[in-house]
């Protein structure tokens, strides 16, 4: 008899920094979705966007330090292990590779992410092999998804959905506050000198402020090299 399905979270992002409202987004699943389990996944190289500002070492440390202390949740290094691009979809089938079966699993993301799903490598094949979890963003409710994206409406669904495990993946909207922050606007305060009290979870505005983090706009910015080093020696085996 196959053992009971379990539930297993991907929250991923380039994280440069991570913030409340990544946290936010990953509590709505877990709450909704009874998650046993969420991977915190830091993209290496970002395939969508610039370079980060932040090394992949500084950023896979301000997610470790955000998700200390809470329960169900992991920083994974899964995508730093490989200099290729950080597709969703590669990042999803080495969870597959794992053992999980594609009802096992749930991508979580935020509405605003969502919007520019068609633009994303391989879709939309990889919506086979994952649920996937949108969370609303400030200006992004999930109600507009079935409009603006009418291909996909057939597999929305709003939880509870029952017996979810054991049915072809869907596409499940959630509708939950999340803080309105980003971090383009922390690196812009950083920038010029303005707290980011509030807007990040305190462990990591201490880590920004310690290493120098965001004071300069050029991308590959790595902080002081002892930091380097520190963290070069933690990545591996954290997930």
């Amino acid at each position: 008899m196959r053992p009971n399905p379990r539930r297993i979270g991907i929250l991923g992002g380039t994280f440069d920094p991570v913030h409340n409202g990544h946290l936010n987004i990953g509590d709505a699943a877990v709450q909704a979705l009874n998650l046993q389990r969420l991977f915190v996944v830091t993209a290496h190289v970002p395939p969508h966007r610039r370079e980060p500002f932040a090394s992949a070492f500084h950023r896979f440390a301000m997610v470790s330090m955000a998700v200390g202390g809470r329960e169900r949740w992991r920083a994974s290094d899964l995508e730093l292990r490989t200099p290729a691009p950080s597709y969703t979809s590669m990042t999803i089938k080495r969870f597959l590779e794992r053992g999980y079966a594609p009802c096992e699993l749930f991508f979580v993301l935020g509405a605003d992410a969502f919007a520019d799903i068609r633009s994303w490598r391989d879709f939309p094949n990889f919506f086979n092999d994952s649920h996937f979890v949108v969370v609303s963003r400030p200006g992004w409710p999930v109600d507009s998804l079935a409009r603006s994206l009418p291909r996909l409406a057939d597999r929305m669904v709003r939880p509870p959905v029952d017996a979810i495990s054991q049915i072809e993946p869907l596409i499940i909207l959630i509708d939950a506050p999340t803080a309105d922050v980003s971090s383009t606007a922390i690196r812009q305060r950083c920038e010029t000198g303005q707290s980011i009290a509030g807007l990040v979870p305190s462990s990591v505005e201490r880590h920004i402020e310690q290493h120098g983090l965001y004071t300069s706009m050029t991308p590959g910015r790595r902080g002081s090299d002892a930091a380097e080093t520190t963290q070069a020696g933690r990545l591996h085996g954290q997930d």
